[in-house]
């Protein structure tokens, strides 16, 4: 019976012993980032648990730069299990400099924690060009782009509209600049010299950030916002329904109906 005693006071001394030890060592609060870098525009997800849930208790999340100033503030509410998550924006004036920055949290008046992720406060622009063919005179035309906060999928000409489409996958917002050559797509007025486009934007108008005129092409620079799906640029000319091939065609053509006509005498037009 002693025996039994002393195998029962054992086990519950090293219970209470295990669930102390565990007690100070497990963490009262953890948080952690989604990923370990991001750039200007991007969601930075924050998420974490607390051990002990305080009922009305809100978690205070801070996120600081690398010089330790205060970029942004959140407060929000925990889950009964103590889980939370809070997603952040890194857009606005406060998001300037690069390098390493701290996601501190604070739950009451002592629990804390925090992480680090490195940030670029500048997106890295995408340089590259698709070849625009037009399928009526079957002439092709190279346009250049630059674009930061997402990616262009295609590049196309509208002949009825007398414009061209830009299908974008915008995943923050940016900014897309096109090279577009004046052989392809152009806006003049009646005298002849150089017309705005009219820009649109999932079919909402726009202006354009910056404009410039060479004599072979156009620049745009168009803002562009998370969700932007298309971007339409219309001009008051388009792309020749005759290009140089085709026109070369029709010269062979004409110049051998001459020769035929005046080889076997045939006559175009009534003789008087």
């Amino acid at each position: 019976m002693r025996y039994f005693i002393f195998i029962i006071i054992s086990v519950l001394s090293i219970s209470l012993f295990a669930t102390s030890i565990y007690a100070q060592t497990a963490p009262n609060i953890t948080t952690s980032a989604d990923k370990s870098a991001y750039t200007i525009g991007d969601k930075i997800v924050i998420s974490g648990a607390v051990k002990a849930v305080v009922p009305e208790t809100p978690l205070t999340i801070q996120i600081l730069d690398n010089n330790n100033n205060l970029v942004q503030v959140a407060q929000i509410n925990i889950s009964q299990d103590g889980r939370y998550a809070e997603t952040i924006n890194a857009t606005g004036p406060l998001w300037k400099s690069s390098g390493t920055y701290t996601a501190k949290v604070q739950y009451g008046p002592s629990v804390t924690a925090q992480t680090t992720f490195v940030f670029s406060s500048s997106a890295v622009p995408t340089n590259s060009y698709f070849t625009v063919k037009d399928q009526t005179s079957q002439q092709t035309f190279i346009v250049n782009y630059t674009i930061t906060g997402g990616t262009v999928n295609d590049i196309t000409i509208d002949p009825q509209s007398i414009s061209l489409i830009v299908s974008l996958n915008s995943t923050r917002d940016g900014s897309v600049t096109l090279q577009i050559p004046r052989s392809l797509v152009d806006a003049k007025t009646d005298a002849g010299v150089d017309d705005s486009f009219i820009i649109l934007i999932d079919g909402a108008e726009t202006k354009p950030q910056s404009e410039e005129a060479y004599s072979d092409f156009r620049t745009l620079t168009i803002q562009t916002l998370q969700g932007d799906k298309e971007v339409e640029i219309i001009g008051t000319q388009i792309v020749p329904e005759f290009g140089p091939i085709a026109a070369l065609v029709f010269a062979i053509a004409i110049i051998s109906i001459i020769a035929v006509s005046a080889k076997t005498g045939l006559r175009f037009m009534p003789k008087y």
